[in-house]
């Protein structure tokens, strides 16, 4: 009876073992093939989402294109429109947040600001513009408001920021290629505003749990990530 309890007991451990085993496997998955957490660090992409949003980015959806899959799952290349994490190009270490403005072959030309595709002016409803100026040619800032036209290298992307006057994007530092970008941000699970600036990771978590009921902005729980945009007739 005791033998047959110990091996009862055994085979129980090993059902946990095996159950905690596949969880941690389909755990690393989902986190290296479907979906990744990631936390906007800065304003570049205000209002649309803010310093603080803790967002899941959709990893699957531009992934690559297996002759099973084909027709099956919703696999496909970035949109104009889709607001996409990336490597950033000149440090690939470093995420990026931004906007898909011009796509592979597409020429970009911003004149005051306003953005055009192929000649064609963009609208762009979610753009946010705080700087109320318009640098000119021979101004230090001039890129920012007024660039190219610039023709798009095949497989890669034109991005640019929401927060059109703070941004750090495409019109800087150049285009993205399509084998650096992560995926598709499309929902904010959490967020936070934090009250100053944290000088380390240890006194963050401390603000955090202290001020997490009062700076948790309840009202952007399960936000859907915008993908509004305007072209000629799309």
């Amino acid at each position: 009876m005791a033998a047959a309890n110990e091996s009862e007991k055994k085979s129980t451990i090993r059902e946990y073992y095996e159950a905690l085993l596949i969880a941690i496997v389909f755990i690393n998955f989902a986190r290296i093939f479907a979906f990744q957490a990631f936390k906007i660090p800065s304003g570049s992409m205000e209002d649309n989402l803010l310093t603080g949003d803790h967002i899941f980015v959709n990893k699957f959806i531009y992934g690559p294109k297996e002759p099973f899959a084909s027709g099956l799952l919703p696999l496909r290349d970035p949109r104009r429109g889709d607001i996409v994490v990336f490597r950033y190009p000149e440090d690939p270490r470093t995420d990026f947040v931004k906007r898909v403005v011009g796509l592979p072959g597409e020429t970009v030309t911003i004149r005051e600001k306003r953005v055009f595709i192929d000649g064609r002016e963009l609208a762009e409803p979610y753009v946010l513009f705080l700087d109320k100026r318009t640098f000119r040619a021979n101004h230090p800032f001039a890129t920012r408001d007024h660039f190219g036209p610039f023709r798009v290298p095949p497989g890669e992307y034109f991005t640019m920021g929401d927060n059109r006057d703070n941004s750090h994007d495409s019109r800087f530092w150049g285009t993205v290629p399509r084998a650096m970008i992560k995926g598709r941000a499309f929902i904010v699970y959490w967020s936070f505003e934090l009250e100053g600036s944290p000088d380390n990771r240890l006194e963050e978590i401390g603000m955090v749990l202290r001020g997490f009921f009062a700076n948790t902005r309840w009202r952007r729980t399960f936000f859907i990530v915008d993908r509004k945009y305007h072209y000629g007739n799309e």
